[in-house]
């Protein structure tokens, strides 16, 4: 998925933003309500997690916005208010799930697992295109019988590619999705992740969905002949 994380204390940042990259999840981690508006308005996000209290702007705020746009990702709001009247604001504004610090980041991956699964797109910690099965939980692909494991940044594009499936993503949607904001990725470094995406696809017999189109950019394509 990929995850905006909005909490303006960089010892909570760092933690948060760690745990949820080596569970194989694209953050883009910021300080303060002002950076989220305008990320919120030039990306998609598959989930949010805001502070309360933030620089600027609220996450209370944020979330009543990103509602009353039409948003439907799902919201983790963290917070150190734990009143019964602040949890039913933090969650009347929108937020789907409230967590009180301090965090324990054993309880905050499971919050996130949960409200991944109510993406239609997921059975559980399985996100499966064809015979073609991404699992969240060991960062591997499996086809057939046989599997083999990703990096971080390959089981990122693969979950792109399986989210749009037949649809021909450009250069610059593809750096969107799986690059973190702010980050400039060399000038080759698509070319590199997608060979090296096929090499690992090529151990479960999946290296020719993923089709070059010429100067735009790639399309994951699962033959017509497998079972959905």
């Amino acid at each position: 998925m990929r995850v905006l994380l909005v909490e303006d204390d960089p010892k909570q940042l760092m933690p948060l933003q760690m745990a949820l990259s080596q569970a194989g999840h694209s953050v883009d981690g910021v300080k303060d309500g002002e950076t989220a508006q305008w990320l919120l308005l030039e990306k998609e996000y598959d989930l949010l997690v805001l502070d309360w209290m933030l620089p600027r702007v609220n996450g209370v705020t944020l979330c009543r916005q990103f509602r009353a746009a039409g948003k439907t990702a799902p919201v983790l709001m963290i917070t150190a208010r734990d009143t019964t009247p602040e949890k039913v604001t933090g969650l009347d504004a929108g937020a789907d799930d409230y967590l009180v610090k301090p965090i324990d980041l054993v309880e905050f991956m499971a919050r996130v697992r949960a409200l991944r699964r109510r993406s239609p797109l997921w059975q559980g910690d399985t996100l499966s295109l064809k015979d073609l099965h991404l699992h969240l939980d060991t960062l591997t692909v499996e086809r057939q019988g046989a599997s083999v494991s990703l990096s971080s940044r390959e089981f990122q594009l693969l979950e792109y590619f399986m989210r749009h499936p037949r649809q021909v993503l450009t250069r610059h949607q593809i750096e969107q999705a799986v690059w973190e904001w702010g980050t400039e990725p060399e000038s080759n470094a698509m070319t590199v992740l997608v060979r090296k995406l096929r090499h690992r696809l090529q151990a479960v017999g999946a290296a020719d969905w993923i089709e070059s189109i010429y100067g735009m950019g790639y399309r994951l394509t699962p033959p017509e002949t497998h079972e959905s």
